[in-house]
């Protein structure tokens, strides 16, 4: 296939997705009101389009079954064919098929789709059978061709033949990727360049300029790679629409927000996530129609999926009317799967134990279902949400419902970071993660069973010498201990105060340097899965700095589990 072609199929894909997704998201408001000419006019117009648009890629599977359900949306909407109940879930098998075979273009499989395609054509003969139509002479060509009825009045053809030309250029995104990596490396030879002309002021005169038009460029191709989240939420009307079905419960989606924009590929990585957090909402959370009548509320629950911009961060929520989250259940299980212990649950405010959820292997059915039971999903949510720097927060009132508050980075491209040294190397922390810096005498730190904290904020917080840590030496209570030791009475220590999951502590470093914008770089092979490193940075002076991860550092501490040395 040569490039051309290749950039073709793209673009077709890009297209038949969006395609695909619209024609669910009304097929499931066609579902709730199947008077609504408008969808019908819509739905019939999105077949149409999807059909010529496979027709001329020569996708023959998928103008086949467009072409059939072009037919059928076509005599609904002239009132040669009664759209019921019935027929929908013909109907969603049809999109499930249609779905399928559009996939099927990027990752090749046999999709079966003439069984589905002929129940359609039974159905459409045996609805518009006893039709009398008008003679053939009087038709036109062009509306047998297109299948068009001749009893449409003159603003349905003028909407119908109406062409609307897109401001929208399809860029497949891997080029979008190319661009943003140029100009990351732009960005670091700009800070190489600031270092070298410190001292020379007539040419940092000159460099003003280039830095702000290099600004402009590097947050204008962040721009391009931004995409609205409705592109990912309207395909939540028909998991919502699924789910429920499958749980016998009636379940209103409702969307807001759905202009806020994101980067791209922070979409594609929270996209499982939502899902396993929006169909654990209609599992876990909304109760059946008859128990929610017994308490007062409406028979259909109702899930509401928001997004909104917070600072530098873009803000999810799933809401739901549900039952809310039981705190004796969660201990319960979470004691029988050996979560944690009798002592430890005991320990644990009420926010801690709402947070046991996204443990590996919680559960609260006994049961394994369709959608849940398996104790496999709202950790994978977190770990999701770990590895772009998000983070994720629980409220939840029992009997009332319960909310997820994702809290996202606005791109995966440049971040806001601390630099600092530890001995001779210089290292950078996010500072999505960064609660503040502090300096305190060695006198501050008070060891308890050999362990180290102190006081912050009127608050006691754990400490640890992050260079032990790096060094896989924060384990032992002689190697803990020892670094503390060697501090003199009278010195300071410079500590970062970091934070994940409601948990804090402060790591003890060299030297704090400053705040920095940096263009972070994956981990390649053989080390891309060092837990305690997120990705690497170049500075102006050309080194190399190690990105730190504090989900990685905390996740270790917590577990205890020794790490390979990585410096």
């Amino acid at each position: 296939m040569s490039t051309k072609e290749e950039e073709y199929r793209e673009i077709f894909l890009t297209e038949a997705i969006e395609q695909v997704t619209e024609i669910n998201r009304l097929l499931t408001a066609l579902e709730k009101d199947t008077t609504d000419v408008s969808l019908i006019k819509a739905l019939f117009r999105h077949m149409h389009t999807l059909k010529g648009n496979a027709t001329g890629m020569g996708y023959a599977a998928i103008a086949e079954i467009t072409h059939v359900l072009e037919d059928l949306f076509a005599a609904v909407r002239d009132g040669r064919m009664a759209i019921h109940a019935e027929m929908f879930t013909a109907i969603y098998r049809a999109a499930d098929i249609l779905s399928e075979l559009v996939h099927a273009i990027k990752h090749p499989k046999n999709v079966s789709y003439r069984g589905i395609k002929t129940k359609l054509e039974v159905m459409l003969r045996a609805a518009i059978a006893p039709e009398v139509t008008s003679p053939v002479e009087n038709i036109p060509v062009e509306k047998i061709l297109h299948h068009e009825s001749i009893d449409t009045e003159d603003e349905d053809r003028k909407e119908d033949a109406r062409i609307i030309f897109s401001d929208l250029v399809q860029v497949p995104v891997q080029k979008l990727d190319n661009l943003l990596n140029l100009v990351g490396e732009l960005v670091i030879e700009r800070d190489r360049l600031l270092t070298a002309l410190q001292g020379n002021r007539a040419a940092q005169g000159q460099y003003t300029r280039f830095n702000r038009m290099l600004s402009d460029l590097q947050y204008s191709v962040m721009d391009v790679r931004l995409v609205q989240v409705d592109f990912l939420f309207n395909k939540f009307h028909r998991i919502v629409r699924d789910a429920a079905a499958l749980e016998g419960k009636q379940v209103a989606l409702q969307l807001e927000g759905t202009d806020t924009e994101l980067d791209r590929n922070i979409l594609q990585v929270i996209s499982d996530s939502l899902i396993h957090l929006i169909r654990n909402a209609v599992c876990h959370g909304i109760e059946a129609p008859e128990k929610r009548v017994q308490t007062g509320k409406p028979e259909r629950g109702t899930i509401t999926l928001s997004a909104a911009n917070e600072a530098d961060a873009v803000i999810i929520t799933i809401q739901e009317d549900g039952a809310g989250i039981d705190l004796s259940l969660i201990k319960r299980k979470a004691i029988e799967k050996g979560i944690r212990s009798q002592q430890e649950i005991e320990q644990l405010n009420d926010h801690d134990i709402r947070m046991l959820i996204f443990e590996s292997g919680f559960s609260t059915l006994d049961e394994v279902t369709t959608l849940a039971g398996r104790g496999v999903g709202m950790d994978v949510v977190k770990k999701a949400l770990d590895s772009i720097g998000g983070s994720i927060q629980l409220e939840s009132e029992f009997g009332t419902g319960t909310t997820f508050r994702l809290s996202l980075p606005a791109s995966m491209a440049v971040k806001s970071a601390l630099l600092f040294e530890l001995g001779e190397e210089t290292f950078a922390i996010p500072l999505s993660y960064t609660e503040s810096v502090t300096s305190i005498y060695r006198s501050a730190i008070h060891p308890v069973s050999h362990n180290l904290f102190t006081v912050y904020l009127g608050k006691t917080i754990p400490l640890f010498f992050l260079g032990d840590i790096l060094q896989n030496k924060s384990h032992g209570n002689t190697d803990r201990m020892r670094a503390f030791h060697t501090l003199h009475a009278e010195s300071r220590v410079e500590i970062i105060i970091v934070s994940f999951h409601g948990k804090q502590i402060g790591l003890i470093v060299d030297k704090l340097l400053q705040q920095k914008e940096i263009i972070e770089k994956p981990l390649s092979k053989p080390v891309e899965d060092v837990s305690f490193v997120s990705g690497v940075t170049i500075l102006g002076n050309g080194r190399v700095c190690l990105v730190l991860s504090v989900p990685g550092i905390l996740y270790t501490l917590q577990h205890q589990q020794p790490n390979k040395r990585i410096i």
